[in-house]
């Protein structure tokens, strides 16, 4: 090739691309929808009554590779019962400074108590406000769920939550009050200090 036309043909991706159709997408005000498999923001899922899959084995901590899950496991009770197995998870933090949404984690856990959603919108205007604890991943209680702290499912075990056998909370299931987080026997709360 003569060398008057190495510029030539070095701008030829360019003019090439100069004539195409500009694609422009109107974020935020029309959001594109996502790939059914997208790794976005967490989620800590519940049981079909309401008590939380979480078990608080930490291995979702230990197959992070960015160390920005934080969890500390306590045991149940029969007067606080939050799963329905011997352990939960007490705390529960994911720092999505840290994060880099390779979803690891949901590989490592054995309950399936940790899925990822299609939410990718994570920006925000604190680094504080980027580590999310439990309340936040926890999913929402559907109509036939019972916020935990409950009892499990009369006649129920361990076992037959894994299997899929609990569909709704029994009838008459009500919340136990959790003294563990500073609740009395009232429903009120004490004052709370900051993030665990």
């Amino acid at each position: 090739m003569p060398e008057f036309q190495n510029p030539v043909a070095g701008f030829g991706v360019t003019f090439k691309a100069m004539f195409k159709k500009r694609l422009t997408e109107q974020y935020p005000e029309e959001k594109k929808p996502t790939a059914p498999r997208f790794h976005g923001r967490h989620q800590l899922n519940r049981h079909p009554d309401g008590l939380e899959k979480c078990i608080g084995c930490e291995l979702c901590a230990w197959a992070c590779p960015a160390d920005a899950i934080y969890v500390e496991g306590a045991d149940n009770t029969d007067e606080e019962r939050y799963s329905p197995g011997e352990r939960y998870g007490r705390v529960y933090q994911i720092n999505y400074l840290r994060c880099i949404l390779c979803g690891l984690c949901v590989e490592a856990c054995p309950t399936r108590a940790l899925t990822m959603t299609n939410e990718y919108e994570l920006a925000d205007r604190s680094r504080e406000s980027l580590i999310y604890t439990k309340e936040e991943l926890l999913a929402g209680l559907e109509e036939t769920m019972v916020d935990s702290p409950h009892a499990i499912y009369p006649g129920m075990t361990e076992k037959d939550y894994y299997k899929g056998l609990v569909t709704e909370a029994a009838p008459g299931t009500v919340r136990q009050t959790a003294t563990s987080k500073g609740e009395k026997a009232d429903g009120n709360s004490q004052e709370k200090g900051a993030r665990a």
